[in-house]
């Protein structure tokens, strides 16, 4: 038995006919807590089951005979007892009665509004309306149904909606009515109704016509209904809707977003929905003057059912508090509010007058009682009184937690996060729209709602958000897992032990995610596979999340007296800040010794980017590996560093350049620069490389999906790679770079490759990766063919390595001067300059070109001549030519000339 059953039948054993009984004396009869019956004995007055007699304290006895609520025939309509209804809902209201009263049965209608503008509440309110007129009887249904629920089948929409003959689809193994015919004689209220496919729009403006309607598959028989259609949409109609569809309706409601309402207004709505809550918790509502502003000023996008739901979930935080610590009432504070909540006071500043004006009597600590009359509140859905209250739920998990020793900082701590986590799904905190559709076209759909709850549990426990690389990611990755689980396949993480220890919080949080997708799965997840699911919490440490305000540190470790020092000098002196950080090493001193003071500056130096260590020679080799293995830190090393190298670097970091692009800048100065594709044999031969974790899960699906797209057209190899440790899989691409030509890298999380673009795994599954992707390959055969075309004219350099050279110059030219150059004009450029550099190897200085007025134009475009004079450096030292500033200035006025800002 129920118990608010319970209660109710203890009320009939223990009340005397009219004298009523106390919630103090049914609570002791029953053993059980006041608040608890006082919250049951307001949902069954409120059912009208028991009524309430005033005075102190206030008694419950049986309805002996029921009684019609007269609340809605006083002298205002339950629209007009709406907050606003006198202010911003005044046009709405107006709007809404003539649509309800219009002859002979009302008017169908439109409302629009934004999310959470409380469009299905008005609805409900003028079917209330529709049964106070009489238009409607007291039993006429009132149907909704959400458009969007079935959305991803349309056949399975129809159904829904006009119902559906046996045979008419498959699956369709019976005759079911739909909710049209239900709805008859009352109101239809169809939600998001711009999720309804043309054909349904169609079917719904036929029975807008003609008074019936067709089942789906159904040809001959009609099916009559007398029904009011009541619609709504966050969209513009025009964008999704059939103008022969919305010419039908004759009425459209726009409801007013929050942040266009008074703050009288919204003042009264933070005053119903706390009165709400007190309702529910069955006593007194006390809060703060300062998070009530807080709850006034604040940033609420979603509207009042946002509004709703953070005051819900400072109720439910605050009690916790009031049964964990046995306070005497219930109090919000400022610290039980959403940290976007308590933004608000930020505005305290600029509201202060309308404020002071709104609270001026209040004092600092305002208190709300429960509502005493039993109608329906006016934001409070039935679905907020179910068979059991969350707050029933937060009191049981205390006590369990409680019998199981744990200590009260400790309970609070779990509770407050199954708290946060209870409202997430009305809170909207992951930071994008996550494309479902197209993640769900390749990954099971409970896998897809399984990662987003598992984010949002993440994101909770962790204090961090995660992006929409880390969803699709970890979505591709879960899949495959989850595969090779079932089948027995053996998961191996080889540095588990690592993970465990630098991710402390992650892995904690990964194991507790584990626990769900084991019950939700049915599956048992190993400790390996926990490893990678603590990879992806853990991603900012994967480049995918970088602090804002960090830059790379620049470390020199030489060995001497002064030589680290005298080289950290000269850059910062020529930069003009101290960007690079030095240690001199003595020859005497121990590389142990040096190595510890090299840890302490890198983790000084770190601001969440990484540090790149420039160093001369040596056991200093071996820092990087190490320095990485034990700070959790990433480094990078460029070893045999000179000045040059050690400006360039400086340069990049104030730049805000990543470690990796650094680090590639770098070794382009450095003695030992990287080997591209110059030698390789076979151009022709593509290859994207796919990478993820593991290299086997979200990697090898996304190789599928872009074979199955591109290979019937281009023939390409794909690569699936693994990024546990980055130089194995630096190394990897280097070996790969010598067969092919490396076209780009696809990934769930940001992979920097020096000329190589980046495309996320996002991307790919949307669609304009693959776009992306064949636009890339039609530039790399274009290149293939003006390579083939200059080794019959250029004899002075190997043609290869020439056009790979030029297209780095032009790369770094787009990213120095954030400028995007079409393709046509890359390739004019390629053609000139490989021109260039074989006169200037076969010519003498007679033969130079002349730049007019070139004084003029270098001081017109002074940045742009500066930059492209050093990235055109590389030229000058590999093919031992000088080139003139004429020359240059023919290669800006391409540039400046052809070109878009980004």
């Amino acid at each position: 038995m129920r118990r608010i059953d319970v209660i109710y039948q203890a009320l009939t054993e223990l009340e005397f006919p009219d004298k009523g009984i106390s919630a103090f004396k049914l609570s002791d009869y029953l053993k059980m807590d006041r608040a608890n019956v006082s919250r049951y004995l307001n949902q069954l007055c409120n059912e009208r089951r028991i009524r309430k007699i005033d005075g102190r304290p206030v008694l419950y006895c049986l309805v002996r005979e029921a009684k019609p609520d007269n609340r809605r025939n006083q002298s205002h309509s339950c629209l007009e007892l709406m907050v606003g209804a006198e202010l911003s809902l005044q046009i709405s209201i107006q709007q809404a009665k003539a649509a309800i009263l219009y002859p002979p049965r009302g008017l169908h209608t439109l409302i629009l509004g934004e999310t959470g503008v409380g469009k299905s509440m008005f609805a409900e309110f003028m079917y209330q309306f529709a049964v106070e007129s009489q238009v409607i009887g007291e039993d006429a249904p009132f149907v909704r149904f959400n458009c969007a629920d079935y959305a991803d089948n349309p056949q399975l929409l129809l159904a829904q909606i006009f119902g559906v003959k046996k045979g008419a689809y498959s699956g369709a193994d019976s005759d079911k009515e739909g909710l049209m015919k239900k709805a008859d004689g009352g109101i239809l209220f169809l939600d998001e109704i711009h999720r309804l496919p043309p054909q349904g729009q169609e079917m719904l403006f036929t029975f807008i016509d003609k008074g019936y309607f067709r089942p789906l598959g159904e040809t001959q028989k009609l099916v009559p209904a007398a029904v009011q259609i009541i619609a709504a949409t966050t969209e513009e109609p025009q964008s999704y809707l059939l103008k022969t569809f919305t010419r039908r309706i004759p009425m459209t409601i726009t409801l007013p977003p929050l942040r266009e309402r008074s703050l009288k207004e919204r003042y009264l709505l933070v005053e119903e929905f706390i009165r709400t809550e007190a309702k529910r918790i069955g006593t007194e509502v006390y809060i703060t003057k300062s998070a009530l502003t807080s709850l006034l000023l604040y940033d609420c996008p979603h509207n009042t059912g946002q509004l709703k739901s953070d005051i819900q979930l400072a109720c439910a935080k605050s009690f916790l508090n009031f049964k964990a610590q046995k306070r005497d009432y219930i109090l919000i504070e400022q610290a039980d509010l959403h940290q976007r909540v308590k933004r608000g006071l930020l505005k305290l500043q600029e509201k202060r007058e309308e404020i002071n004006d709104l609270l001026q009597d209040k004092g600092d600590i305002l208190f709300f009682y429960q509502q005493e009359d039993g109608g329906l509140s006016e934001y409070v859905s039935e679905e907020d009184y179910g068979s059991e209250y969350f707050y029933d739920i937060i009191e049981k998990k205390l006590n369990k937690l409680k019998e199981e020793g744990l200590y009260e900082q400790q309970i609070n701590d779990i509770l407050n996060i199954e708290i946060e986590n209870y409202f997430k799904k009305y809170l909207s905190d992951l930071p994008a729209k996550f494309r479902k559709e197209e993640i769900a076209k390749v990954v099971n759909r409970q896998i897809v709602n399984m990662v987003e709850e598992i984010l949002t549990f993440a994101q909770t426990r962790l204090n961090k958000e995660f992006d929409e690389k880390v969803y699709y990611g970890l979505a591709l990755h879960l899949h495959k897992s989850v595969e090779r689980i079932r089948h027995g396949a053996k998961i191996y993480h080889p540095k588990l032990n690592l993970i465990r220890t630098q991710y402390a919080d992650e892995f904690l949080t990964a194991i507790e995610i584990a626990r769900l997708i084991d019950a939700r799965l049915e599956i048992e997840t190993p400790l390996d596979e926990i490893g990678y699911l603590t990879m992806f919490l853990a991603s900012d440490c994967y480049q995918i999340k970088s602090r804002e305000d960090g830059k790379v540190g620049v470390l020199v470790i030489m060995h001497g007296q002064a030589t680290a020092s005298s080289m950290c000098h000269v850059a910062n002196s020529l930069i003009g800040g101290e960007y690079a950080q030095a240690l001199d090493m003595p020859l005497n001193m121990k590389p142990e010794k040096m190595y510890e003071q090299a840890k302490q500056k890198v983790l000084q130096m770190d601001a969440g980017k990484g540090v790149i260590l420039l160093i001369d020679m040596g056991s200093l080799n071996n820092f990087g590996e190490m320095l990485r293995e034990e700070t959790g830190i990433r480094t990078r090393i460029i070893d045999m560093a000179s000045t040059p190298v050690v400006i360039e670097a400086c340069r990049k970091t104030i730049a805000g350049c990543s470690l990796d692009s650094i680090y590639f800048s770098c070794q382009e100065l450095s003695r030992y620069r990287i080997q591209t594709n110059t030698k390789k044999q076979n151009y022709n031969k593509f290859l994207i490389i796919t990478a993820c974790f593991t290299g086997d899960g979200a990697a090898e699906r996304l190789k599928e999906v872009i074979q199955k797209q591109l290979n019937s057209k281009w023939g390409i190899h794909v690569a699936p790679l693994t990024l546990l440790d980055h130089n194995d899989f630096f190394a990897k691409v280097q070996l790969l770079n010598k067969e092919y030509q490396i076209v780009a890298v696809v990934s769930t999380v940001n992979i920097f490759i020096e000329n190589v673009p980046f495309i996320s795994a996002s991307e790919i599954l949307a669609g304009e990766g693959i776009a992306k992707l064949e636009t890339l390959l039609s530039e790399e055969q274009e290149y293939l063919k003006i390579k083939k075309s200059l080794r019959t004219h250029i004899k002075s350099a190997p043609v290869e390595t020439l056009i790979e050279d030029i297209r780095k110059i032009i790369r770094r030219i787009e990213q120095e001067l954030n400028l995007l150059i079409s393709q046509d004009v890359k390739m004019g450029m390629i053609l000139h300059i490989s021109f260039m550099v074989d006169k200037l190897r076969n010519s003498d200085s007679q033969s130079q070109s002349v730049f007019a007025d070139l004084p003029a134009y270098c001081s017109q475009y002074g940045k742009e001549f500066s930059i492209i004079q050093e990235t055109l450096k590389i030229l000058e030292k590999n093919y031992q030519i000088h080139i003139t500033q004429d020359e240059i200035a023919y290669i800006v006025r391409m540039v400046v000339e052809n070109s878009d800002s980004v």
